[in-house]
């Protein structure tokens, strides 16, 4: 068994991360998959419908929206490349002496280097693992379609090799259904929201390579401390150089009123109020994530943390009760 268990992890270990994306995207749409099945009374067909929704959602729009990503990102380079730095230090801080000025300028002129460099090796990269990328796309859906279409299945069979009695079964799958809830509606779901609400605003009032900082905005987003106004904070400076006071000053009102608030009410309707996760928890989950499954450690992380803590939370009170009652005995 454990000779098997160790041949299959190495089968699918080059596949996991498709593996584990297609079941996460079929938790995140399985509520519209269940209110589908209601009206087809039909796995296949309902698994089918739910599958092309989310190929309009997510598939279609990236498809024309990369080669646009690509032509601003160079855009963005080349302005940032020709802007004169300290020029502009200099008009934040006009009394500021001239070594200060010199040394920021020269810092922020070799993070932009490096910053460039990455993102362009990145985008090599990307354009070499073209066939990679299409394949693991194809796992994702074939992955997604069938987690949706045997999802009674697989939680029976997850059932039925669990060691835990039907008792603390209940209530461990009760607490990983609201961990997982609160991560992927409450952060993820919330952050992609609030980043799209953000971008809104770029292409509304007019701001130059909008879907750059849309993408921006929605990974800063989804990370809990950061946010949103690492983006709409510059541009409303921007628009403040630029003479443009008036639709500076509605726009800020706008990211203040609107984006900041909107993944407030995401999760006040999605997650439960039994699992308030700190964001310390969730931080520290999505930065070791970040670093050891890459991007999908974004949502993975947060998750192995949050189950961690629940394990030993309930081998902890369960200790405690037994020693409990041998004392009272």
């Amino acid at each position: 068994m454990l000779a098997l268990a160790v041949l299959v992890f190495f089968l699918v270990e080059p596949i996991i991360s498709a593996i584990l994306w297609g079941l996460i995207l079929a938790y995140a749409f399985f509520p519209i998959y269940e209110r589908t099945l209601l009206l087809t009374r039909r796995k296949n067909l309902s698994a089918t419908i739910v599958s092309l929704i989310v190929i309009i959602l997510i598939i279609v729009p990236l498809y024309f929206l990369i080669p646009l990503m690509v032509r601003q990102t160079f855009e963005i380079f080349k302005y940032v490349q020709a802007l004169d730095i300290q020029s502009v230090i200099k008009a934040v801080f006009p009394s500021a002496p001239e070594s200060f000025l010199v040394q920021v300028s020269l810092t922020l002129n070799s993070m932009i280097s490096k910053v460039t460099s990455s993102v362009l090796n990145a985008m090599t990269n990307f354009l070499l693992e073209v066939p990679t990328f299409i394949f693991n796309v194809v796992i994702i859906a074939f992955v997604f379609f069938f987690a949706l279409r045997d999802s009674d299945k697989l939680r029976e069979f997850a059932s039925s090799i669990s060691p835990f009695n039907k008792v603390h079964e209940k209530k461990l799958v009760a607490q990983f259904k609201d961990i997982t809830n609160s991560i992927i509606y409450g952060y993820v779901v919330a952050g992609i929201v609030q980043g799209i609400t953000a971008g809104l605003g770029l292409f509304v009032f007019g701001i130059p390579n909008a879907i750059v900082l849309t993408i921006l905005a929605v990974t800063l987003s989804v990370i809990p401390v950061l946010g949103p106004y690492i983006i709409w904070v510059p541009v409303a400076i921007y628009l403040f150089f630029q003479g443009n006071t008036t639709i500076a000053v509605i726009y800020i009102l706008y990211n203040v009123i609107i984006v900041t608030n909107i993944d407030n009410l995401i999760r006040i309707y999605f997650v439960s109020r039994k699992a308030k996760l700190s964001q310390v928890i969730v931080l520290i989950g999505m930065a070791g994530g970040l670093f050891v499954f890459g991007l999908l450690g974004l949502i993975i992380g947060p998750l192995l943390v949050a189950y961690f803590l629940t394990f030993l939370q309930a081998y902890r009170e369960n200790t405690f009760s037994a020693l409990f009652k041998t004392e009272q005995e």
